[in-house]
């Protein structure tokens, strides 16, 4: 079994968005629509196994000193091994490389990212966020995900 993880390519956009929503169809995140991971491709990364993606997580740059990690998927398969925990690592070490103060997750899974130093907050603690992305959400103005940040 050989891991790597990598920035994402454009062959790797399909696995990407097949990821990420069958993730959605549970209720576990957001739907994403080709477009969106097209016109976002140099956000993601890409978590394999013996070259087959299993995996895949966003770091988005929002504002000065914040960012953002989104759409971390892991293949049903292959959940609870530890592959979200090395996704989530290499993105807060890529938030660092680029001197990001504070990163911020929108999630359904807040025991998971408690881990990793990540806190709970209230969602006007993000206005960036909320006119940048939330705005044109199909849950805005009644967001049920859980706002957490770490600073670092």
């Amino acid at each position: 079994m050989k891991i790597d993880i990598r920035p994402a390519v454009m062959g790797d956009v399909y696995e990407i968005k097949n990821l990420i929503n069958s993730q959605a169809k549970k209720g576990k995140m957001l739907p994403v629509s080709l477009n969106q991971i097209f016109e976002n491709l140099r956000n993601f990364w890409v978590i394999c196994d013996n070259g087959k993606v299993i995996g895949c997580g966003a770091l988005k740059i929002v504002w000065r000193n914040l960012g953002e990690i989104r759409s971390l998927a892991i293949r049903n398969t292959k959940q609870k091994m530890g592959y979200g925990t090395k996704l989530i690592e290499m993105l807060i070490l890529e938030a660092k490389k680029l001197e990001i103060k504070k990163i911020f997750v929108l999630t359904y899974a807040p025991d998971f990212f408690e881990k990793f130093g990540f806190v709970r907050i209230e969602k006007t603690k993000l206005p960036h966020k909320i006119w940048f992305d939330c705005i044109n959400c199909p849950k805005f103005p009644r967001c049920d995900e859980v706002p957490m940040i770490k600073n670092l």
